[in-house]
């Protein structure tokens, strides 16, 4: 039983931390392309608290239960399919960690520019649009990887 909830709940964590990343990313990067800065204000607050909300207690949930979870099973920690999730999922966290950092900078520049009646941003933000969607990128690939991992469990 003990295996059936941690595998239960890391099932549901992983589709909170891709569930909550995917449709983060998804409003905000249509929010900033319309370039409405009131609606990229909004938009960026929401995403910000969803990240606190779902993707930050996910990604602590992650590995205590994958890890519960082989503990219990028996399964060898230095399998290759473990080893692969594990540093793909680093890539992923560490990508990120500073889109997190610059979604914060981009929500208060957006609101500050909102409250102002600014019909346009600064372009500090759009330099960080920038960095955010490259970085987006490897994180989403690396999950998607690791969730084929995850079922397959390649030898």
């Amino acid at each position: 039983m003990d295996y059936l909830l941690l595998k239960w709940l890391h099932i549901l964590s992983s589709t909170f931390l891709f569930g909550t990343g995917i449709g983060s990313a998804f409003y905000m990067l249509v929010a900033s392309l319309t370039r409405d800065v009131r609606a990229i204000a909004v938009v960026a607050r929401y995403v910000v608290i969803a990240d606190w909300l779902f993707t930050t207690p996910a990604i602590i949930i992650q590995p205590v239960t994958g890890f519960a979870m082989l503990h219990l099973s028996g399964m060898p920690f230095t399998s290759r399919w473990v080893v692969g999730s594990v540093i793909l999922y680093f890539v992923a966290g560490a990508c990120w960690l500073p889109v997190v950092w610059m979604q914060m900078r981009m929500r208060d520049m957006a609101m500050r520019a909102a409250a102002l009646g600014d019909l346009e941003l600064p372009a500090l933000y759009w330099r960080y649009f920038s960095y955010w969607v490259l970085l987006g990128i490897p994180a989403f690939l690396s999950l998607v990887i690791v969730f084929w991992l995850m079922v397959a469990r390649p030898t």
